[in-house]
């Protein structure tokens, strides 16, 4: 990962580097069930984050289980918020309000998470 270009947000100590933690929560058009056209957003929500995940942004990633507000948890290594933000909004479900997200820099020591 390289350094984040957030600095000015916080001091990052040269043996720490800043991931972006982000979660999902049910968006304004979220609704229950199952429909044909729930099940192709959830795979093209999926697809997308397994394209992440391929090109290194996205380091871990997962649904919660407990069926609440909170969806899922990714980890993202990204070189700024903006970017962590811009990638967020391109997701399917987030771009038709089925999902919302929030994002928060998070700063582990250096080989912490696989690089």
């Amino acid at each position: 990962m390289t350094e984040n270009k957030d600095a000015w947000l916080f001091e990052v100590p040269p043996d720490m580097t800043v991931y972006y933690l982000r979660i999902f929560r049910r968006g304004p058009t979220w609704t229950p069930g199952e429909t044909p056209e729930l099940e192709r957003l959830q795979e093209a929500h999926l697809a997308y984050g397994r394209t992440l995940y391929e090109a290194g942004k996205v380091v871990i990633n997962g649904p919660l289980l407990d069926g609440g507000d909170l969806r899922g948890v990714s980890v993202m290594r990204v070189e700024s918020l903006e970017e962590a933000r811009a990638l967020s909004e391109a997701d399917p479900s987030v771009q038709v309000g089925r999902l919302s997200f929030e994002l928060h820099p998070w700063m582990v020591h250096k080989g912490i998470l696989p690089e």
